[in-house]
């Protein structure tokens, strides 16, 4: 659906089908935004392997901390590729907590090849910190690259949950205190629909449940 359509079906279904409308273009808009990358999170639709930003980070020589993508969220893969053997090894993402269990001494460790990495919000440190240049290759949970905001625009995601987008829109319209369209109960209607659809939102601690703590591979114990 493009982004004209799912305008034309918000309307539909808030019954806010002539002018002056209750809600203007902006607001919808912005709602459907929000709709995806709620949708995005909730349901872990993004799944990314290909994309060089998102995908690939250059890792240099004893430096240890990286940036993340800012649209990335949770790794589900990591490898390390050595430039000067092109040999990839899998990472185990984990948090400080387990290897501060594993290994009391890490922070101290010599530069050697890395063997783990630590997820924070935004960033991926390497443990150890790696003693030549190389790549990262991630496979990563994400959010939208881009937003919709031309009429032929259409959502990232599968087009089979685009109508579901709605949902949200609707929840945020009926919801807002001041309008003429005020109805807390549509509202709630509204977010439990798509709620229902796309799952509940993790709270920041499941999120890095998910990351930490079970590595994605088998522990390999630093000397």
């Amino acid at each position: 659906m493009t982004l004209q359509d799912l305008i034309a079906l918000f309307r539909s279904d808030a019954k806010d089908v002539e002018e002056p409308y209750l809600w203007d273009e902006p607001q919808v808009v912005g709602w459907l935004n929000e709709a995806q990358s709620e949708a995005a999170v909730r349901g872990r639709l993004l799944l990314d392997d290909s994309t060089p930003a998102v995908c690939e980070i250059a890792v240099a020589a004893d430096m240890a901390s990286y940036q993340l993508h800012p649209k990335v969220y949770e790794i589900a893969h990591l490898r390390f590729v050595g430039a000067s053997t092109s040999e990839r090894r899998e990472l185990a993402v984990v948090s400080r907590e387990y290897l501060d269990r594993k290994d009391p001494y890490w922070r101290d460790r010599c530069s050697d090849e890395p063997r783990f990495a630590i997820q924070t919000e935004t960033r991926l440190r390497l443990v150890p910190t790696p003693r030549e240049a190389g790549m990262l290759r991630l496979e990563a949970y994400r959010l939208p690259l881009k937003q919709v905001t031309h009429c032929h625009d259409k959502p990232e995601i599968h087009e089979a949950h685009h109508a579901y987008l709605v949902h949200w829109a609707l929840y945020r319209a009926f919801g807002q205190p001041d309008a003429d369209g005020f109805d807390p109960g549509k509202s709630q209607q509204s977010y439990s629909v798509f709620e229902s659809y796309f799952g509940m939102r993790p709270d920041s601690d499941l999120r890095r449940a998910m990351r930490h703590d079970q590595p994605h591979t088998n522990v390999i114990h630093l000397p």
